[in-house]
């Protein structure tokens, strides 16, 4: 591509430190959820939506859409976590092609454990370094990135 807009020195310095962030951030809150709780992040991610859900189930569906996951992945996860006994699957009542997972009380008391520590990692590497003024900022930029993203998906139909 020719007509390619390279990155200055600046913008590839805030593109590198973001791709560290990502790395660094996401390996603390790992560690910390697998040392504290025994859970990965990926387990985490889906206990959260299903804690939140009424009567703590989701179709799978759904489920894989809050966490933006293929099929294939969720599949096998939730499998692996159903052996474990954090979470149950159940047939869909509308749909006999479905399925729903239900979070069981294992699964409960394996997030209400990891949730405490988990909000301190949180705060501790991604707000605590921020000063209100700056989280202001970041909360704009967020939102100004995201309705970008969100805007160019709207026209593009492998997103939908």
């Amino acid at each position: 591509m020719a007509d390619a807009r390279w990155l200055d020195e600046r913008e590839a310095h805030v593109w590198r430190s973001y791709h560290r962030l990502l790395r660094d951030f996401g390996g603390a809150v790992d560690r910390q959820l697998e040392r504290d709780a025994g859970l990965s992040g990926a387990d985490y991610a889906l206990l959260v939506p299903l804690s939140e859900a009424p009567d703590e189930l989701l179709r799978m569906r759904d489920l894989g859409t809050q966490v933006d996951w293929d099929r294939s992945r969720l599949s096998h996860h939730v499998s692996r976590m159903e052996k474990r006994g954090l979470v149950s699957r159940e047939d869909c009542p509308d749909d006999a092609r479905g399925s729903m997972v239900r979070l069981t009380a294992a699964g409960r008391g394996a997030i209400q454990a990891a949730a405490p520590q988990h909000v301190e990692t949180v705060r501790r590497y991604f707000f605590d370094p921020l000063s209100a003024g700056d989280l202001e900022v970041l909360g704009r930029v967020f939102d100004r990135m995201l309705a970008r993203l969100d805007e160019d998906a709207e026209g593009d139909p492998c997103t939908r």
